[in-house]
């Protein structure tokens, strides 16, 4: 059980680091997404968008950690719904990715815009403006819709292996609705992207991620339902052997 509850401490650490890294990107990017994107070197922002992108990686990182660290313990409820949010939780890092890239191309853009190479600033300005779509289409399609159903699965799983308390998984399946809700509303222009009912869709599943770190650091799994469920998994991989015998 040492083991279950040091894993259990490494996978909130990851989740506390997610939600950090992620609030402290989108702050930094700021001089690319503003309007004066092209100023963003001149004005002496580099290395503060640079930091902002360590911090996309950071989250990178973490987010696929949480799904490694996770999925062993939840896969001996329902390996198919195990698998489900293994791969949506990938999907919502890939998007990240995709966005770290855009930021990264804006501010390349940005260090060319005021040197004589570059042969005409008006064929600059649509790809700016393309880039920055990327971005927002790549933050409203990973930490939004991906992290809404990869949170809704997580959540059941941890509802239905009985691993944390059940009005929190309860409140992590709900969390996981607003938050895909607020990327569909976004989609379909009803809200803004940095639009107070944006946030206030989105702020919930921040809030259960760390009650959720907060719980697991203190208290890990609970080790008999762990235990019960470890003992299932392994009289049902001994049946299924002796049937292929």
């Amino acid at each position: 059980m040492t083991r279950d509850r040091r894993n259990a401490r490494i996978l909130e650490i990851f989740y506390i680091l997610a939600a950090v890294t992620s609030i402290i990107a989108v702050v930094l990017y700021g001089p690319v997404l503003s309007e004066q994107w092209q100023m963003a070197v001149a004005n002496g922002s580099k290395t503060k968008v640079l930091i902002g992108g360590l911090n996309d990686l950071s989250l990178i990182v973490t987010a696929v950690g949480t799904a490694i660290m996770l999925f062993p313990y939840v896969r001996h409820w329902n390996e198919h719904l195990a698998l489900g949010y293994l791969c949506f939780r990938f999907m919502e890092a890939v998007f990240i990715a995709i966005g770290l890239v855009s930021i990264l191309g804006l501010l390349q853009l940005s260090s060319f815009y005021d040197t004589p190479s570059l042969a005409s600033k008006t064929n600059v300005e649509p790809i700016g403006l393309l880039m920055q779509s990327i971005y927002q289409w790549t933050a409203m399609l990973g930490p939004n819709l991906m992290l809404g159903i990869n949170t809704s699965l997580y959540s059941y799983l941890l509802y239905r292996t009985g691993y944390v308390p059940k009005p929190l998984a309860m409140f992590g399946m709900i969390t996981a609705v607003m938050v895909f809700l607020a990327g569909l509303l976004q989609m379909f222009g009803i809200i803004g992207p940095y639009s107070a009912a944006k946030g206030l869709l989105a702020l919930p599943v921040g809030v259960y991620e760390m009650s959720l770190a907060v719980w697991l650091i203190v208290k890990g799994f609970h080790g008999e339902n762990l235990a019960k469920l470890r003992a299932k998994t392994a009289s049902s991989s001994l049946v299924n052997e002796s049937n292929v015998l």
